[in-house]
């Protein structure tokens, strides 16, 4: 049994991952800004403690990563085109400043730390699929869109320096294009799976031609829990993310068809809708040997079968279905 501490455990990743590591039955401590969501009671969870608090507070995070905390998940992050654009300010604070602090303190507790990153540092470089060292290619720093992804880049700079220069056991790991249940609706999956189920059309920003690669989430908190138990991942960084190539309007389409809905689609045009501070990335696709290879993970579950689950999930959580849309 370990002691761990995760932030941002209220999250959408976070709280999958608190599940995850209470069933293995490790002390696990959440520091989250945010209430848990509704359908994880962490009050019924014996070794669970939660504790609200921010990771710019120094203070009130130095009284969770203690010296007897074996391992710290990082997952607290300012996340979302949506909060780039409106509070890039915020993103830059929590993304480095905290990210710092957190790291300060693992140091000192002499505790492992695996922080969670994006696919969004590599930016728009058009050579895909990714590598963990392909090249970051990004638009001027007038776009607000590009905060993110320089603010995680940055986190994962100083984490590699503390790893290199101070010993600090640290590992990042890059997520692409998760979704699940709980997801905040501001993203094509979760977004979609709300206006559909709630009788809307769903939105379709431009011509939904770009492509992602969507993870489910159960296999993401997989990915990142075996980043964490692997010598070989001491150190490095790690690409998690399917491999199966899917356009925006392909999701949507899916969405549509599971969740029985026989409307059309909205379109958005973000050029209109958010003007030069947001631009698009056409591809985003990860090159995932390195995680298959150290780690022993690949994706295991289908595109079409994890919508399936989102759905049946929010039809069973109209919690998640209320108030306006992110």
């Amino acid at each position: 049994m370990l002691k761990i501490v995760v932030t941002g455990g209220c999250g959408f990743i976070g709280s999958h991952l608190v599940e995850r590591l209470a069933g293995a039955g490790h002390k696990v401590v959440v520091y989250d800004t945010s209430p848990p969501p509704p359908d994880l009671p962490l009050d019924g969870m014996d070794n669970v403690r939660h504790v609200r608090g921010d990771v710019i507070d120094t203070s009130s995070l130095a009284a969770v990563i203690t010296p007897d905390v074996d391992l710290i998940y990082h997952l607290s992050a300012m996340v979302g085109v949506d909060r780039y654009l409106r509070q890039p300010l915020d993103v830059i604070d929590v993304n480095v400043l905290g990210t710092r602090n957190v790291l300060r303190l693992a140091l000192a507790a002499d505790a492992q730390v695996v922080v969670a990153s994006t696919s969004e540092v590599y930016g728009k470089n058009p050579q895909v699929p990714w590598s963990e060292d392909s090249d970051r290619v990004l638009g001027g720093t007038s776009a607000d869109r590009w905060t993110y992804s320089t603010s995680k880049a940055l986190a994962e700079h100083m984490t590699f320096a503390m790893a290199r220069e101070h010993g600090l056991q640290a590992t990042v790991v890059r997520y692409f294009n998760v979704y699940g249940p709980r997801q905040r609706s501001a993203y094509v999956v979760s977004r979609s799976v709300r206006r559909v189920l709630t009788g809307h059309a769903p939105e379709m920003y431009d011509s939904g031609a770009q492509t992602r690669c969507f993870t489910y989430v159960d296999d993401a908190i997989e990915g990142t829990v075996r980043a964490a138990s692997s010598p070989a991942a001491q150190g490095e960084c790690f690409n998690i993310g399917s491999h199966q190539e899917t356009s925006v309007s392909e999701v949507i389409r899916l969405v549509r068809k599971i969740a029985g809905f026989t409307g059309g689609n909205d379109t958005l045009d973000t050029g209109v809708a958010f003007g030069a501070v947001y631009q698009d990335i056409e591809r985003r696709i990860p090159e995932t040997t390195k995680a298959r290879t150290a780690l022993g993970w690949q994706c295991a579950v289908p595109l079409e079968e994890g919508i399936t689950r989102t759905i049946e999930w929010a039809r069973r959580n109209p919690w998640w279905l209320r108030g306006p849309f992110d």
